[in-house]
């Protein structure tokens, strides 16, 4: 295996040399659980650990490696090396921080293509798929739309599926597959391309551990028997991991998301509901909410049918959830500031 198998390029060995970091090593983080890494490179894997400096002198938790991310490493044992920086990112795939107002929460850099995997049974929602789509928009990252378990529903019902999604979402490919009976899988792996990185966004139980097993052709991560109830395995994946395919292409698995919150997605917003900001542009109003004003374009387009009155609701509640993301920070950044000159002054006057 080379660096180039795992991602490398010209323009990240430029960054190294013209950086000064030709005496370290060069490796990609393939795996990260609470500040606890592993590194790949050429040769083989090493646990992976931040310096100091780099530590103290990161602003947030972003600023720490993430899966995907190329680092600059020393070794210091057999299988153990340090991580002096990590290189600049070309994508970053991030949602709202579960639990935590304001704050952000990377779900892996590094990527080129995500696939966003939707079970088609009892759990299959299109306010997701526009979600996982938004977050991919505002990343730069190409979605391609994975439908899985289409053997629990017929042909004539997955044909509707996608005509449905179609309507709705523009542009972006669909391919369908089962795990079980491995329909395809194979077309799924010839769209792959070798050194390409790929992610899996999901919620838990849609099949993206059973596929990376199956993309793989061994069994890699673990999965859980089908539920007798809700006929889903349960998701076991607990953290990120970065795997190397047999046909070239890069995979990372995450775990299942119950949430996914929008943060400052504006770019994203702006490409998964494009039909939206388009008719914008034909409001009476320059800083119309699309929600009451008269003359308002998206409005006249949703009573008339032009836009799906879902997708409407979804972009509503999104761009609310966007723009409480934005005012939480700025809120956050108000009072750093305040603390900041309160400090500054006990130490005048202290003086």
């Amino acid at each position: 295996m080379t660096l180039e198998d795992l991602g490398y390029n010209l323009e990240l060995e430029n960054y190294r040399k013209t950086q000064n970091l030709d005496s370290f090593g060069v490796g990609r983080v393939i795996s990260e659980h609470k500040e606890r890494y592993v590194v790949k490179n050429a040769v083989k894997e090493y646990d992976g650990e931040i310096i100091g400096n780099l530590r103290f002198s990161a602003h947030s938790r972003s600023d720490f490696p993430a899966v995907g991310d190329w680092v600059a490493i020393s070794e210091y044992d057999d299988d153990k090396v340090l991580i002096h920086t990590v290189f600049p990112r070309k994508t970053i795939i991030e949602r709202q921080s579960v639990g935590k107002q304001g704050e952000k929460q990377i779900i892996a850099t590094n990527i080129d293509y995500a696939f966003v995997v939707q079970a088609v049974d009892r759990d299959f929602n299109i306010n997701r798929i526009e979600r996982y789509l938004t977050i991919c928009n505002a990343s730069n990252v190409k979605p391609i739309i994975i439908f899985n378990k289409i053997d629990l529903i017929s042909d004539t019902e997955l044909t509707k599926l996608i005509s449905k999604v179609q309507k709705r979402i523009k542009q972006v490919p669909i391919i369908s597959i089962s795990n079980e009976s491995l329909k395809g899988i194979e077309r799924l792996k010839e769209s792959m391309e070798k050194g390409k990185t790929y992610c899996l966004l999901g919620s838990s139980g849609v099949g993206k551990s059973t596929l990376l097993n199956n993309l793989a052709g061994k069994q890699l991560m673990k999965t859980n028997v089908l539920s007798a109830s809700t006929k889903k395995g349960r998701h076991v994946t607990s953290h990120r991991e970065l795997l190397v395919l047999e046909n070239g292409g890069i995979l990372i698995d995450n775990p299942g998301m119950r949430e996914v919150g929008i943060a400052d997605s504006t770019e994203g917003l702006e490409i998964t509901f494009e039909a939206i900001f388009e008719l914008s542009k034909y409001c009476k109003f320059n800083d119309c909410t699309h929600t009451t004003e008269e003359g308002c374009a998206v409005l006249k387009a949703v009573e008339s049918g032009e836009i799906h009155q879902s997708s409407y609701d979804n972009y509503l509640k999104m761009e609310r959830e966007k723009e409480h993301f934005e005012s939480t920070v700025a809120e956050r950044r108000k009072k750093d500031k305040d603390f900041g000159k309160m400090i500054k002054n006990y130490k005048k006057n202290k003086n």
